[in-house]
């Protein structure tokens, strides 16, 4: 586990949390796994049908540009 990957992740996720909270969801870091990043979105995110495109092409692209190591995010409920 390289942990300066995982607090790279935690302070970009971080810097996208009051975007989401300013909607009324959250972002919760749970864990970097095998170059997947796994994390769960909490308040009006939760079941929002905008959630894929959420975490695709805003969380997602975000990490990977911030951190190239990273090849997916993934959502666990």
């Amino acid at each position: 586990m390289d942990t300066n990957i995982e607090e790279k992740i935690k302070s970009t996720i971080e810097k996208m949390r009051p975007f989401l909270i300013n909607d009324g969801g959250d972002l919760e870091y749970i864990k970097y796994e095998d170059n997947i990043v796994y994390i769960k979105l909490k308040g009006a995110c939760q079941g929002c049908p905008m959630m894929d495109i959420t975490i695709k092409e805003g969380i997602e692209q975000l990490l990977v540009n911030e951190i190239p190591e990273i090849k997916e995010v993934r959502n666990v409920s």
